[in-house]
């Protein structure tokens, strides 16, 4: 069988190691995540602890949870919103 993904617009920025501040805001009141200046970011999941190194997207899902997304698998996934 064949599944097609629904449409849904998601929220997302990018890591760049620098942006701390603009990380912070988008991650709000959720506890679960930490950060090594400019080398990574560690989001607990409910798949376990994972890492966003510079470059790659933070999605938050449709239930309020973060994870990152490697650049190549974010840009044939989605394309920018209205």
């Amino acid at each position: 069988m064949n599944f097609r993904k629904k449409p849904m617009v998601i929220q997302a920025m990018q890591w760049d190691g620098t942006n701390v501040a603009e990380l912070r805001e988008f991650f709000g009141d959720f506890p679960h995540w930490s950060f090594k200046e400019a080398e990574y970011v560690q989001i607990k999941t409910l798949e376990g602890t994972m890492t966003a190194d510079p470059g790659d997207w933070i999605i938050k899902g449709v239930k309020g949870e973060f994870y990152p997304c490697k650049p190549n698998i974010f840009a044939a996934l989605y394309d920018p919103a209205d």
